[in-house]
Order: structure tokens, then sequence, then C-alpha cells
């Protein structure tokens, strides 16, 4: 966990993943005080859990009247601290009742925000919902297609600032799968990116998708007969997984606006893989639009004056 020199937060910011938490300490104004991240993440967390393992984040931030706390993630999750529901599309995020949290500390009133929810097909979300809200926080009149890559990728059609309609791709965790408990794992370099190799295996997953999964294993029969580079295998690998995605998401970016928020890192694969098609795409952080939305969620809660539903 990182820190930085103690103050009092006026309000905290709180984005709670499944392996990780980040927190900011707010001011009044918005202005960020210190920043805080830990690996007590919600997915190794019981439901009883929580408070200790926020306290040890924020403990220091906190002055002798009630913080309140603005949270997202998983931390809303049926095994999180409090389920918050979803709301249904076609939705504004954050337009629902926020949960409290249940907490002993008197300093801590914990504010969940919604996920949202798709019934055909069935599909969920919790904090990205927060980073689309931050999107509109940036780009008050965006409507298009926000692409946020990451390992369970969503692709999110925004009209009038609602979520509309939107789609996920376990593009990422079948990568992490393929890539570390496969046995691809011995053919594979540990990073990097070849962009002809990747650039190449996208265009042939996005003609032939049906041939994918024996193009896989000739990554390995390659690296054993041909001695395949790491650094191509895994290019290839990017580039075939990234092109079924792609693929398949066409009724999302054929005629849309785009942007991508995420990691930058991430964000520029994705790119990539766009540009390739001819599409121009705006890359946005996602730990700004992260924070945009907890600030806008933070906001509408004080700007209702309501009472929030409260677990107990």
């Amino acid at each position: 966990m990182s820190r930085e020199t103690r103050i009092t937060a006026d309000w905290i910011a709180v984005d709670w993943g499944t392996t990780h938490v980040r927190a900011w300490a707010m001011s009044d104004g918005d202005d960020v005080l210190a920043t805080a991240q830990s690996s007590a993440g919600a997915g190794g967390l019981t439901r009883n859990d929580f408070e200790s393992a926020l306290l040890d984040l924020v403990g220091e931030w906190l002055g002798e009247r009630v913080t309140q706390v603005i949270c997202c993630g998983m931390v809303g999750s049926r095994q999180g601290w409090a389920e918050a529901t979803y709301l249904q599309v076609p939705t504004p995020p954050q337009s629902g009742e926020p949960v409290v949290a249940p907490s002993s500390d008197l300093r801590l009133q914990v504010f969940i925000l919604n996920g949202i929810k798709q019934i055909n097909p069935a599909d969920v979300m919790r904090g990205e919902e927060t980073q689309i809200a931050g999107l509109l926080a940036l780009e008050a009149d965006f409507d298009g297609i926000a692409c946020l890559p990451g390992t369970h990728t969503k692709w999110v059609h925004v009209v009038g600032g609602e979520v509309f309609h939107f789609a996920t791709f376990m593009t990422g965790e079948m990568f992490s799968l393929l890539s570390q408990k496969s046995i691809l794992r011995h053919s594979l370099s540990n990073e990097g990116l070849e962009e002809a190799s990747f650039v190449a295996a996208l265009e042939r997953a996005m003609a032939k998708p049906e041939r994918v999964a024996n193009r896989l294993f000739g990554l390995r029969a390659e690296g054993l007969l041909d001695n395949l580079d790491p650094l191509v295998a895994r290019s290839r690998l990017s580039g075939m997984l990234i092109g079924l995605e792609i693929a398949a998401a066409k009724p999302y970016w054929l005629g849309q606006e785009l942007r991508l928020i995420g990691d930058a890192k991430l964000c520029e694969i994705y790119r990539l893989a766009l540009s390739h098609l001819a599409l121009e795409v705006t890359i946005l952080d996602g730990t700004d639009t992260t924070l945009a939305g907890l600030i806008r969620g933070y906001r509408s809660i004080e700007t209702t004056g309501e009472t929030p539903c409260t677990v107990n």
C-alpha cells in the first residue's frame, strides 16, 4: 500500500475492484489531496472485512466529523460489503439510489453506487458505469460508443446521457488463461507486442474466426518445429483474441464515434486494432474517468439530499 502525507479529507472517493482498491482524499472543491491503494480487493474479503480494510487504507484521512465515502465497483456485489442493486438499461448511470453500507466507526458514512444490468442478452457491469458517468462529466453531449478494455472488456452504447445497450467480452481473461495456464505458456514471451504479427493475426481471426482454435495450437507447434519467436507468438495470440472480439462488436463500432477508456498500454493495443479498420478513436485515461464519475456520484448525493437505502 502507498500513502502520501497526512491530511484530513472533506470526502473520500474509492474504486474497489476484485483484486485491488484505490482511494482519493478529496477537498470540497474536488481537488485530490492524497491517494492510496492496496491489494485488499473485494475478491479476498468477507463482508465483515471491508470496514477494517477501508480504515487501514484511509483511516489517517479521517477527522472527528463524519466523512462521506463514495465507492464503486465490486464492493457493491452480492459478495461485497453491501449489495447495491443494478439499474436496468436504458438508464443514466448513477440514476439509482446508492446503498449505505453498515459501519461501526461513527466517522464513516459509506455510499456504494449502483451497477447496471441488461436483461436480453444478459449482461452486467460494476465499476464501468462510473467510468461512463465520468465520460459524461467530461463530455456532456457525448453520443456514441465507449470501449473499456480490460479483463472483461465492455462495449457500451451511450445515447442522450444514458447507457442504452452494452456487451461484455472475456478477451482479457482468455488471454491471461491461455498465456499463463495453457500449453501456450511455454511458447510466449512475458510482455511486448510486435505490431506486424499482431495485425496479421487480427486480420486472419476476423476473416476466418472458425480457424482460431486451430491456429492457437499452431503457435505451440511453430515454437517446437521452427523456433517461433516468443514475442511473435504472444503478439499473434493477442491479435487473434482481439480480432474475434472486434468482429463480434461490429454492430457497436460501425459508423459510431468511439472512446477508449482504461489503461494506456491496453487502450493503445485496441487503438492499433481499430485504426487498422480505418476507425478513429479518442483515448481517455481510466483513472481520470473513474475519479470524474465518483465526483459526479458524490455531487449527485449531495444535491438530492435524500437518504439512500441502508443495509443492516
